[in-house]
């Protein structure tokens, strides 16, 4: 019998444990940096390691909070809270000046999660059970609405590349774009409000949760992260120099995996256990809430807020290796089935564009 069929209702798993004892040590840890004025360098790398448990800490009560609700409503839940610390980090980050940082940590997390965690899922999947095959629907729409998605986001950024007279509008279109995003997301959790995508059942085949431990859970890692955030951000120019590592590179990799990618080793998961569809779903729809969910809110609330004048207008290098990565992904998943090799080209073609950003 398995350790879910036995497990009593309400009970905390034991992963869920090492979730919270590691949250509350990493927690305490950053703080105790942040008391003692540690060196940037080790505040940093603690900071960065308490915004990945806590992403992880959010993440699992999501989850468990979803449970109770439709597919629909799930999506909506997970959208709205699930990226709340990467949020966090961006508003401290504008407040700091460091728009560099957030638009490489937004397209880092999207890379993250496409190139990176897929590729992994397609690695762990098919060393163990050779070719996976996925030729329902599900992750098919996902890869479509991704290059949407992305298409929407390449516009200001094209207008302003090519120096077209609404270029001098960048802003105004980054609030329009981000309003198309928004609503755009909603009609896709409306249409898929009658059944899930996957071949396989959503459900997490364990015992959920109380609510009162789920808000509980919740709402510290969500003022955790919102502290943390502000840490990190404090430590990350003077670590920067010290380490020798340019923002482009700190955002796009250090931030992006701290605050997104670790939430996803379920999808790795899923596909270790030949549930193919089902991670292609999950691991995609992480990419695709970035996109039309936390690029709008970041812009609309450092609008709302003053912070600057962050836009959706990309570098030519963020743009261009957000296309490259979305346009292979698309490929490698609309065929419907997956082999070992093409995860790890997913993930050197990763390791190849996270590379170039460290010189900036």
């Amino acid at each position: 019998m398995s350790e879910s069929a036995t497990r009593k209702p309400h009970t905390v798993t034991k992963k869920e444990w090492w979730l919270l004892i590691g949250g509350v040590v990493l927690f305490v840890s950053a703080l105790g940096c942040e008391l003692v004025k540690a060196p940037a360098v080790v505040t940093f790398g603690v900071s960065a390691a308490a915004l990945g448990i806590m992403a992880s800490l959010v993440g699992e009560a999501t989850d468990h909070l979803g449970d109770r609700f439709s597919p629909s409503a799930t999506g909506v839940i997970q959208s709205a809270l699930g990226n709340l610390p990467e949020l966090f980090f961006a508003i401290f980050a504008l407040r700091a000046g460091l728009d560099t940082v957030v638009a490489a940590a937004l397209v880092g997390s999207v890379l993250g999660n496409a190139l990176l965690v897929l590729g992994a899922a397609f690695v762990v999947g098919g060393l163990r059970h050779k070719t996976q095959k996925f030729p329902d629907a599900g992750p098919n729409q996902l890869a479509i609405l991704l290059l949407l998605g992305v298409a929407v986001l390449a516009v200001p950024s094209l207008t302003s590349n090519l120096h077209l007279p609404v270029a001098n509008h960048e802003h105004e279109l980054s609030l329009v774009a981000s309003v198309v995003l928004l609503v755009l997301y909603v009609i896709t959790l409306l249409a898929a409000r009658d059944g899930d995508l996957s071949e396989e059942p959503r459900g997490r085949g364990e015992a959920s949760w109380p609510l009162g431990r789920v808000l509980a859970v919740l709402i510290a890692a969500s003022v955790g992260a919102a502290f943390v955030s502000d840490w990190f951000v404090s430590a990350l120019t003077p670590a920067l120099h010290v380490l020798h590592m340019s923002e482009a590179f700190a955002g796009f990799v250090v931030v992006a995996i701290a605050g997104n990618a670790v939430e996803n080793v379920v999808g790795i998961q899923m596909a270790a256990q030949n549930k193919a569809s089902t991670a292609v779903s999950v691991i995609v729809q992480s990419p695709l809430q970035i996109i039309y969910v936390l690029f709008p809110a970041v812009v609309l609330l450092s609008t709302i807020f003053h912070l600057g004048a962050f836009t959706l207008v990309l570098s030519p290098q963020l743009l261009i290796v957000l296309a490259l990565a979305t346009v292979l992904v698309a490929v490698v998943v609309i065929d419907g089935e997956s082999t070992w090799p093409e995860g790890a080209a997913l993930m050197a073609l990763y390791v190849v564009i996270a590379t170039t950003f460290w010189w900036g």
